[in-house]
C-alpha cells in the first residue's frame, strides 16, 4: 500500500475506497500486505489522473464505483479509457462513450487528422448569473458545483452554509473533504472538532475525523473515530473496514477479525 502511495501520489483513503468499491482486487501476501497487480496499477494511475484533473475524490470513487457495475466482465484493459471531462469522469470504448455517474452516452467531438471537411462554432449566449443563495442548503450546493474548479470559492460557500447553520453536519463533511484534498488535514480535523461540538450525532462527522487523522498518521485517535461512528452507525461498512485495517496495522488481531467479519456480512447482506 505504501509504495502505491507512494509511486502515483494518491492519499490512503483514496486507494481503500477503489478497493472498498471493487475497482480494484489486491491479493494478499504472506504477511497480509496488500499485493497489486499491473492491471491495479493501471487502473489506480487512471484515479491519480482523474485527481489530477481537480475531480473531486467522493465524486471519482462515485463514479469509478457505479462505472465498474456497468463494465462487461469480459471488457479487456487496453480497450478502454478513462477520463475527465471538466467536472465528470467519462468513458470511451472501442464501440461508445459514456458519462460514469449517471450513465448518460456522450457525443464524440474528437476529430481525426485525416478527416475531410469542416467544423462551425455556434455562438453561445451568456449564462444569466446565479441567484445568490440565501439559506445553509442553498450555500452547500454552490460549494458542491465549485469544488472541482475553484476549491476556494467551494470553501467560501461552505464556511457560509456553516456560519447560516452551525449544526449543519453534511456542510461540515464537504468542507473537512475539501481541505484534506488540498492536504489541510490539521485543519480538516481542528474543523470535525468544532462541528461534533454541534452535532455529535453524525456519525459522517466521526468517520471523516478519523479518515483526517490517518491522513495524518494518527492511527490510534483515528481509530477512536471509527469506533465512535460505529456506535452511532453499526452499519455503516466502510467504517468497519478502515477500523479492521488499522487494528491489524496496530497488532490487535482479534479486533480486527470481528470488524473484517461484520464488512463482510455487510457486503453480502
Amino acid at each position: 500500500m505504501r509504495g502505491i502511495e507512494e509511486m502515483l501520489g494518491l492519499g490512503r483513503s483514496v486507494i481503500t475506497g477503489l478497493i472498498d468499491a471493487g475497482f480494484v482486487s489486491p491479493a494478499r501476501g504472506a504477511r497480509n500486505e496488500y499485493r497489486f497487480t499491473f492491471q491495479d496499477v493501471v487502473l489506480l494511475r487512471t484515479a491519480y489522473h482523474l485527481r489530477a484533473a481537480k475531480i473531486p475524490a467522493r465524486k471519482m470513487l462515485s463514479s469509478l464505483r457505479q462505472l465498474k457495475e456497468r463494465l462487461p466482465q469480459e471488457l479487456p484493459l487496453s480497450g478502454l479509457r478513462i477520463r475527465a471531462i471538466g467536472n465528470d469522469v467519462a468513458v470511451r470504448t472501442a464501440d461508445a462513450g459514456w458519462e460514469a455517474q449517471g450513465g448518460q452516452l456522450l457525443m464524440d467531438f474528437e476529430v481525426a487528422s485525416s478527416s475531410q471537411g469542416s467544423v462551425a462554432f455556434l455562438q453561445r449566449s451568456p449564462a444569466a448569473p446565479a441567484a445568490q443563495p440565501t439559506t445553509a442548503a442553498e450555500w452547500l450546493a454552490r460549494g458542491e458545483m465549485y469544488e472541482a474548479q475553484d476549491p476556494a470559492a467551494a470553501e467560501a460557500a461552505y464556511r457560509r452554509s456553516i456560519a447560516l447553520e452551525p449544526d449543519f453536519a453534511l456542510a461540515y463533511v464537504n468542507l473537512g473533504a475539501l481541505l484534506c484534498e488540498t492536504g489541510r488535514s490539521a485543519e480538516a480535523v481542528a474543523l470535525y472538532d468544532a462541528a461534533i461540538g454541534h452535532c455529535a450525532g453524525s456519525p459522517l462527522l466521526h468517520f471523516n475525523r478519523a479518515i483526517a487523522l490517518e491522513d495524518q498518521h494518527r492511527e490510534t485517535e483515528a481509530l477512536t473515530s471509527y469506533e465512535r461512528c460505529l456506535a452511532l452507525a453499526p452499519d455503516l461498512a466502510d467504517a468497519h473496514y478502515n477500523a479492521a485495517r488499522l487494528h491489524e496495522m496496530l497488532g490487535h488481531a482479534q479486533a480486527a477479525v470481528k470488524h473484517y467479519s461484520a464488512y463482510r456480512r455487510l457486503q453480502l447482506g
